[in-house]
């Protein structure tokens, strides 16, 4: 399924630094240093131990499908996901490169990034 273009993200002052990163390649979840659990959505109070003191590292780009489902109907069809990252926390992304009969809940997949509609590197995945 290809076609689908990514809409231009809205950066907060809380994710600037994420999509600045993203723009240079790179990959950054947030850690929360005091109960060392890694969450997403990137936000600077830890929805876990509600401390804020966090800090933004480097992420693996690597993860697995925890569910998936085709949007066959969309002007563009495009496969919606919920990828579990190998830190822990579970995003909802986009897989690209695959069609959805191949593709199955544990697989893993490996991050890839794409331009967005403004030219924002978007984080998505494809099969590793």
């Amino acid at each position: 399924m290809t076609g689908y273009v990514n809409p231009d993200p809205t950066p907060s002052p809380d994710t600037k630094a994420f999509w600045d990163a993203a723009n240079d390649g790179r990959f950054l979840i947030r850690h929360c240093k005091d109960c060392n659990k890694s969450h997403w959505y990137p936000r600077p109070i830890c929805p876990f131990c509600s401390s804020t003191n966090t800090e933004w590292r480097q992420g693996s780009g690597l993860g697995a499908i925890y569910a998936f489902a085709p949007l066959r109907r969309a002007p563009n069809p495009y496969i919606l996901a919920y990828v579990t990252l190998a830190e822990g926390p579970t995003m909802m992304t986009n897989i690209i490169g695959s069609e959805p009969e191949d593709l199955s809940t544990g697989q893993a997949v490996k991050l890839r990034f794409v331009k967005s509609v403004g030219d924002t590197s978007v984080p998505v995945f494809e099969v590793a």
